[in-house]
């Protein structure tokens, strides 16, 4: 119940964000009723839960996204180097990364912190982890991906791990 009244507050800030429609009755009734049938088709797909409905979470995760921009700006500022060099330095590599988090939603964070990064895509989703291409070597070291799992798991699992 808590998290069906969570998305129900979410969905509703979010659509008088969006519409800006606070003098219109009507509308108002009107975007009442979507959130609730929003809810409700949530509700009744079972799909109402901790993934769902990461709210609980937002401080953790609004702070781990400021950290994955720092980590981003460093990575932009690497690929320039790589890229500004009288002799580019490129040497592509492909290395797989354990993904150690208990959830689908650690596993997804983790795997789009990776290919936000420049220099760093997920090509592909394994059982046990993810292969990832490199700019070079110096793109998939493994302890810059165990720190960033690691933070990954702790916005998103409350950092538990497998």
């Amino acid at each position: 119940m808590l998290y069906g009244a969570g998305l129900g507050v979410v969905l509703a800030i979010l659509w008088i964000t969006l519409s800006g429609y606070l003098d219109k009755p009507l509308l108002l009734w009107l975007g009442a009723g979507s959130v609730a049938f929003a809810v409700f088709l949530t509700v009744r797909m079972r799909i109402l839960d901790r993934e769902t409905v990461p709210y609980a979470r937002l401080p953790r995760l609004l702070f781990y996204y400021v950290w994955l921009g720092g980590q981003i700006f460093a990575a932009n500022v690497a690929v320039l180097r790589a890229m500004l060099r009288p002799s580019i330095d490129i040497t592509p590599r492909l290395t797989r990364v354990p993904a150690g988090q208990r959830t689908e939603l650690g596993r997804t964070v983790f795997a789009n912190s990776i290919t936000l990064t420049p220099g760093t895509v997920t090509v592909e989703v394994e059982e046990d982890g993810f292969l990832v291409h490199g700019l070079n070597e110096d793109f998939i070291a493994p302890e810059g991906f165990r720190v960033m799992g690691e933070q990954a798991a702790a916005a998103s699992d409350g950092g538990a791990r497998k």
